[in-house]
């Protein structure tokens, strides 16, 4: 990435003020905006570096997600003859997108730091998903960012309109706008999220036209591209590794490769934020803490009952909720032992009921 320098792409303001602590100890500022194996590429004041992470940064964070990620800002020790520049320390991040690692164990990624504006994007063919909409907001709204709807393949699609009012149904307040990123079409309607200086990260799924996308921006094939396979409407991944990308206005934009899944790592204030139509109907069930499962009284279900709340986005709604709970649980090992109390104590009683 070349370009102006740091002033040009963030680092004004408390961000300045914060690394005067690490400018006394010979530091310099700078942002990463690609990683590698075992390197990092930074943008500084002095144009881009590779550079390698301090041993004592490695082992003092407790988890992959306090390690480095792209959209960082950094404290860099400047490259001697003969070695690497060295990533010193981690600036805190305004915002950050997580989720949890795909595998058995629980662990977070980071997909995206110091993020203004999340672009989710879904393609109006096979891709579309208003289930995997709903999932991406939630780590949406807890990354501190803003989302944003892009339905692209609007020219694959014979009822935009209608596809358009089924995701604003599932995302209330949240800006939705189709787009055909190869015919370059709709692209003029992102301006206002791509100030200079603003950061935009770039997620969905493989094939949905994202590198596509960043091409049409950057007014050149910078991104290979692929058809997608039409046998099922999943394309090959073309972009391997996230990337932070200077645009000709000065917005950034972070290409990130196709996610196959989207493990959530968040709690379930997201997820209010996200299913508000729920958390509004919540407020008439008689029991506050209510799970909208088989209490009496509930307000929740009463509603999808008479069809003023679509029972697809109720199961979801569950879905969701229970694999919030049980990372937590996994996570919080007080509630582990809460939990297995109660079931210990619920096969009790269905061992032995009580005697009329």
């Amino acid at each position: 990435m070349s370009g102006p320098g740091l002033r040009a792409i963030g680092f004004v303001g408390p961000l300045a003020e914060s690394f005067i602590t690490y400018a006394a100890e010979g530091l310099a500022p700078g942002r990463v905006v690609a990683g590698h194996t075992g390197l990092l590429r930074v943008r500084t004041g002095e144009g881009e570096e590779l550079a390698v992470v301090a041993g004592s940064l490695r082992h003092k964070a407790r988890g992959p997600e306090e390690r480095p990620a792209v959209g960082d800002w950094v404290a860099l020790r400047p490259r001697e003859p003969g070695h690497r520049a060295v990533v010193q320390a981690v600036l805190p991040r305004r915002t950050a997108f997580v989720r949890r690692a795909a595998g058995k164990r629980d662990v977070a990624q980071v997909l995206a730091a110091n993020v203004d504006t999340v672009f989710l994007v879904m393609g109006l063919d096979g891709d579309f998903s208003l289930r995997r909409i709903e999932r991406a907001l939630v780590l949406a709204w807890e990354s501190g960012a803003l989302p944003v709807v892009l339905l692209n393949k609007a020219d694959l699609c014979d009822d935009v309109p209608s596809r358009r009012a089924e995701v604003e149904s599932v995302a209330p307040g949240v800006p939705v706008l189709a787009i055909a990123a190869k015919r370059g079409e709709g692209l003029d309607a992102l301006a206002p999220w791509l100030e200079p200086g603003r950061t935009v990260a770039l997620l969905g799924s493989s094939g949905v036209g994202k590198s596509t996308i960043v091409n049409r921006l950057l007014g050149r094939e910078r991104q290979k591209t692929q058809e997608v396979l039409a046998a099922d409407q999943r394309g090959r991944h073309t972009t391997s590794h996230r990337e932070l990308i200077l645009l000709p206005g000065g917005a950034l934009l972070l290409d990130t490769p196709g996610l196959r899944e989207i493990q959530l790592w968040s709690d379930e204030a997201a997820l209010d934020t996200t299913f508000g139509d729920v958390r509004e109907l919540a407020a008439g069930c008689r029991f506050t803490d209510c799970r909208h499962d088989t209490e009496p009284g509930c307000a929740v279900r009463a509603a999808a009952a008479e069809g003023r709340l679509d029972t697809a986005r109720l199961e979801s709604f569950h879905k969701l909720q229970a694999e919030l709970r049980a990372l937590e649980i996994r996570e919080d090992p007080l509630r582990r032992r809460d939990e297995r109390a109660r079931w210990k104590a619920i096969h009790k009683a269905m061992r032995h009921p009580k005697k009329e």
